[in-house]
């Protein structure tokens, strides 16, 4: 009789795109949204939590295809008898269910409606270096109002939200521009109505900060050679017709009047376009009230990402302090933040345009731009550790940890083989602990505890001479009644 078939282990491997995140990683990031959730609340900016999974069809560009839903989505069909069970799919952004939402429940939700939402969102993208499947999204929207007080509200709140989270006004900038200024210099060109020229267009003016003003007029035109010596056909646009492109995204000026007006100069006499430029105006006067000046907000035309989805004005947050990259040159970090106005999205459930305006922070992003500042510490300080002399002896550690807990400190004992104490302060050193506490049967006798500065004595260990060894000790001996004191006096005395 054959033996049957031994059934294989399965492998122990992170789905690829995806990624584990450890301890601190964690706490760093349930510390940054409780940060950010609070200057939303202070906007008076509501709570939402929706479901993690939505239908496809609320999804929107997202259909299913013959046998699955086109990429981008993690989606499956519902099981039923006929085979004509529901597509449902993990949610792509925040934004999506958003709109569901509000058209579900906007009869009993207030107009405007006002709501930020935190968590992660999925995307069956080809996964790259720093690019997961998986990432936390931070969002902030305005759904009801056509106004642009609530834009210039937005822009404000982003502000304030990236010095309250440590990054210094200076290193940042948020950058305001307006999808209907774009469509009207598109206007200007004479395209009319032609959808395919129109997307060209906009395909290569989202380019713009890759390949430059010269690099995009060749796109528009007769094309270029890319940097690997392939040529990449143009659109075919003639150089006049190009030209309201140019000074479009040329149009920033040494200040905001100067950049309207030579914004009016790119859209001519477009209706659109003269539209867009009104609410860049309001945008700009609005925020200069709230003392929100150019060091920190400004309108820039060249802000070209997203372009084509936003129906009106558009916002991005770029941090603008340099770093070094994997081979060591200097660059910028980049965006951490985008959005905009976007009023047709509800109207797909509603067939009624309801105007909303919002963005989404990249908290990962965020993150690693502040530890890049150095606001974040690359490991993060773990709990006090007691130790355990004698196993039998466990009810009088456990006091020693509840005393420390109580008073604020985090703290726990050690619950390994007590067997060999070397093991213990390695095991204090892994988990970064700052202090070792260590009382044996002499010092319970004698109604004192030992008291060990890891930190401190891990740098006298790096560098000291054996004198300054002897002026510098690093374990103190206590009363035991003083525990709680001296391991805060130590701690204060680490930060």
């Amino acid at each position: 009789m054959a033996k049957p078939k031994k059934q294989p282990r399965p492998k122990a491997v992170t789905p690829k795109g995806f990624r584990d995140y450890f301890g601190e990683e964690v706490t760093q990031r349930t510390e940054m949204l409780r940060t950010i959730a609070g200057v939303y609340h202070r906007y008076g900016f509501d709570a939402l939590e929706s479901s993690a999974v939505e239908t496809v069809e609320a999804l929107g560009k997202f259909l299913p295809d013959v046998d699955r839903p086109n990429e981008g989505v993690f989606a499956w069909q519902e099981f039923d008898e006929g085979g004509n069970g529901d597509w449902m799919a993990l949610r792509y952004d925040l934004t999506a269910p958003l709109a569901r939402v509000y058209a579900q429940h906007r009869n009993d939700l207030p107009t405007p409606y006002r709501r930020y939402a935190m968590g992660p969102v999925w995307r069956n993208e080809k996964p790259g270096p720093g690019r997961y499947r998986q990432f936390y999204q931070c969002d902030a929207d305005t759904v009801g109002t056509a106004s642009m007080a609530a834009d210039a509200e937005i822009c404000a709140m982003l502000s304030d939200t990236l010095e309250t989270v440590g990054i210094p006004r200076g290193d940042y900038l948020v950058r305001v521009n307006n999808r209907k200024v774009l469509n009207g210099v598109l206007e200007a060109m004479g395209l009319g109505e032609d959808a395919t020229a129109r997307d060209n267009v906009l395909r290569t003016i989202d380019k713009f900060d890759k390949v430059g003003e010269a690099g995009v007029r060749e796109l528009l035109t007769k094309g270029r050679l890319d940097a690997s010596g392939a040529f990449i056909d143009g659109v075919g646009l003639s150089d006049d017709q190009a030209e309201p492109v140019i000074a479009f995204l040329t149009s920033k000026a040494a200040d905001t009047a100067g950049t309207l007006a030579n914004l009016r100069a790119a859209v001519g006499d477009s209706k659109i376009g003269a539209d867009g430029i009104a609410e860049l105006e309001q945008i700009g006067a609005l925020l200069d009230a709230g003392g929100y000046r150019s060091d920190r907000i400004e309108i820039d035309p060249s802000v070209v990402r997203g372009l084509g989805y936003y129906t009106g004005p558009v916002y991005e947050a770029e941090l603008t302090f340099e770093i070094f990259d994997e081979k060591g040159r200097k660059r910028q970090f980049g965006s951490v933040s985008g959005g905009g106005r976007y009023d047709d999205l509800v109207k797909r459930f509603t067939g009624q345009e309801v105007p909303a305006t919002g963005i989404s922070i990249g908290v990962d992003r965020l993150l690693a731009a502040l530890r890049e500042k150095g606001r974040i510490a690359a490991q993060a300080t773990g709990p006090v550790v007691v130790t355990v002399m004698d196993r039998d002896r466990m009810a009088d550690y456990q006091t020693m940890v509840a005393e420390l807990r109580n008073a604020g400190i985090r703290a726990e004992v050690y619950l390994g083989n007590p067997k060999n104490f070397g093991n213990q302060l390695k095991y204090a050193d892994k988990r970064n602990s700052p202090i070792a506490v260590i009382e044996g049967g002499d010092e319970k006798a004698n109604g004192i505890v030992q008291i060990k500065d890891l930190i401190l004595g891990a740098k006298i260990a790096e560098s000291a001479t054996l004198e300054e060894w002897k002026e510098r000790p690093s374990q103190f001996e206590v009363p035991r009644g003083d525990l709680v004191a001296k391991v805060r006096e130590i701690l204060d005395s680490q930060d």
